[in-house]
């Protein structure tokens, strides 16, 4: 009896007879050692493969930095590769807004009037001695709340545009050095948004508006800046339709990007009657 209990206890472990051979694997099967070193060496080369990523595109932002006067430090490197990672168009929600009309001439749009309904947005104030240092300095400190360094220590997701709201003297188009770069929140976040771990981010309600919007593309300086609002305020019927001393430059691609979509929008003086 004590022997055929102890076969049995053999079949139940190898499933065959007796012997120990019948536990080892036949020639050229994988085990379970192989296999669990297989997928750590394949975790590695993914974890590398990453870490070699986030070098490469942070060595490029720094050289675009550099172009600009603006020192682009390490620990961008894993908002850079966040925003990189959630950079395809459904990843992306548009602040939403209603046309109300648009002006074209010969097939080309030269600009659209537009109603913005109130929303929440974080915003950062900054005063460099460039406009792009400006704009650099502040969009990074909006990468950062946006990836995790928030109340919620979560990604929050991207909307576009990106906006800066810029001032002038009202004759003339120079920018003052104070801008402010806003980001408004996911609709989904509207309601109940993540406080920012940077004080120097506000959560900002800003009323409706209604704005006159004219696309242009490239990089965005005093120059340019000041070029397209002359160029807007030409097609407009009457300059006591807008602001005169209060602009928002609106941004689809990151400042890093070497041919931007931009906006230049106008507001309508109604509904602007609010400090940005």
């Amino acid at each position: 009896m004590e022997e055929e209990a102890g076969q049995g206890r053999s079949c139940a472990m190898s499933g065959g007879g007796g012997s120990s051979m019948d536990l080892l694997p036949p020639p050229g099967a994988i085990t379970l050692e192989q296999l669990q070193g297989d997928f750590e060496e394949e975790d590695e080369e993914e974890d590398e493969e990453e870490e070699c990523q986030e070098d490469r595109l942070l060595a490029y932002w720094q050289g675009v930095g550099r172009g600009h006067q603006v020192e682009v430090p390490p620990d961008m490197a894993e908002p850079i590769q966040q925003l990189t990672r959630n950079n395809q168009a459904q990843d992306r929600e548009t602040v939403p807004f209603t046309v109300i009309n648009r002006k074209e001439k010969f097939g080309e749009l030269l600009y659209e009037k537009r109603h913005y309904g109130p929303s929440k947005w974080a915003c950062v104030n900054a005063q460099e001695e460039q406009y792009e240092q400006s704009i650099c300095l502040g969009f990074m400190k909006i990468m950062r709340y946006i990836c995790e360094q928030n109340s919620s220590g979560l990604y929050l997701g991207m909307t576009v545009p990106i906006v800066t709201v810029v001032h002038t003297e009202e004759a003339v188009p120079d920018i003052r050095r104070l801008v402010t770069v806003a980001y408004r929140l996911p609709s989904e976040l509207q309601d109940r948004p993540p406080e920012p771990c940077d004080p120097d981010i506000s959560i900002q309600e800003w009323p409706p508006a209604t704005v006159y919007a004219r696309g242009f593309r490239g990089v965005t300086n005093e120059g340019t800046i000041a070029r397209e609002i002359t160029s807007l305020a030409e097609l407009l019927e009457s300059p006591e339709l807008y602001v005169r001393d209060t602009f928002v430059v609106a941004g689809y691609t990151n400042p890093a990007s070497a041919n931007r979509q931009n906006e230049i929008w106008f507001l309508e003086k109604p509904e602007a009657a609010f400090q940005l």
